[in-house]
C-alpha cells in the first residue's frame, strides 16, 4: 500500500486543482492528474479509476459556475445526459473487465490518441460541421452516436473527454460557446458520476488519494469556469498537446 507523504499530498492537490480548472476551460486536465498518480507509484488501472472518482467534484464546480448558461437547456440535458450515461456504463464495464496488464499496454496509445484529438479538435469540429445534416438538432443520430462514444471513452480513460464533447456539441448545436461549454461541463459530470459510482463498488479506488483530490478539484472547478471566460484556449491546447505527447512517450518507454 502506498503512503502519501507531505510532498505527495502537495503534488496531488496541485495537480487536481489544475486538472479541474483545465477541464472547466477546455478539457484535458487528466493529462496532469493521471501522471501525478502514476508518479506517486500507483498502478495504471488503479490510477485511472482513482482519477475519475477524485476529479468528480471538479465537474460539480464547473457546472455550478455555469448555472446561468445552463438555463433553458433542459431538453438537451435530458436527451444527451441519458445517452452519455449509457455510454459511461458501457465504458466502466469495459474498463473493469480489462486486465491491468492489458490496460497498462494500451494506455500509452490512448494518451497519444487523446493528444492528437486535442490538437486536431478545431479541424475535426469543422469537418463535422460541414458534414452535418440537421444543424442545431440535439436529437441528430450523429450527435447521439458521438455522445455515446464520448461516454464510453470518458469512463474507460477520460483524458480529453471535454475536448471531444466540445467538438461534437459545437458541431451539431447552434448556440454560444459559453452555453455549449456549460453543457459540456454538465455532461462530463454525468458521465464521470456514472463511472465513479460503478468504480466505487467494483474498482480499485485509492481512497487516500481521493481524499486529497476531492477538495482540490472542487476549488479548481470553480476557478476553471472563471478562467474559461478570459483564457486563450488555443494557447492552453498547444501546451496540453505537448504535455500529453510527453506523457504518452514516457509511458511507452
Amino acid at each position: 500500500m502506498i503512503h502519501l507523504d507531505a510532498s505527495g499530498i502537495v503534488l496531488l492537490a496541485a495537480a487536481s486543482v489544475l486538472a479541474a480548472a483545465i477541464n472547466g476551460v477546455a478539457g484535458g486536465g487528466s493529462f496532469l492528474s493521471f501522471p501525478a498518480l502514476l508518479a506517486l507509484g500507483y498502478p495504471a488501472l488503479s490510477a485511472n479509476v482513482t482519477n475519475t472518482v477524485g476529479l468528480l467534484t471538479g465537474y460539480v464546480g464547473n457546472s455550478l459556475g455555469y448555472r446561468d448558461e445552463l438555463r433553458g437547456q433542459a431538453p438537451r440535458i435530458t436527451v444527451l445526459g441519458v445517452v452519455g450515461a449509457l455510454g459511461a456504463a458501457a465504458g466502466a464495464v469495459l474498463l473493469i473487465i480489462t486486465s491491468p496488464a492489458l490496460f497498462r499496454g494500451i494506455i500509452p496509445w490512448v494518451v497519444l490518441a487523446s493528444s492528437a484529438m486535442l490538437g486536431l479538435q478545431p479541424l475535426l469540429g469543422g469537418w463535422i460541421s460541414r458534414s452535418r445534416v440537421t444543424p442545431g438538432d440535439h436529437r441528430s443520430p450523429l450527435l447521439i452516436a458521438g455522445l455515446f462514444g464520448g461516454g464510453l471513452y470518458g469512463a474507460f480513460f477520460g483524458a480529453g473527454l471535454g475536448v471531444m464533447l466540445l467538438a461534437v456539441l459545437g458541431s451539431f448545436i447552434d448556440d454560444t460557446l459559453q452555453r455549449i461549454n456549460a453543457l459540456k461541463a454538465l455532461l462530463s459530470l454525468l458521465i464521470n458520476a456514472v463511472a465513479a459510482l460503478y468504480f466505487v463498488f467494483l474498482g480499485a479506488v485509492v481512497w487516500g488519494a481521493v481524499a486529497v483530490m476531492v477538495p482540490a478539484a472542487l476549488a479548481g472547478g470553480f476557478a476553471g469556469t472563471a478562467l474559461s471566460r478570459r483564457l486563450d484556449v488555443g494557447v492552453l491546447r498547444v501546451a496540453m498537446v505537448a504535455f500529453g505527447i510527453a506523457v504518452g512517450v514516457r509511458l511507452l518507454v
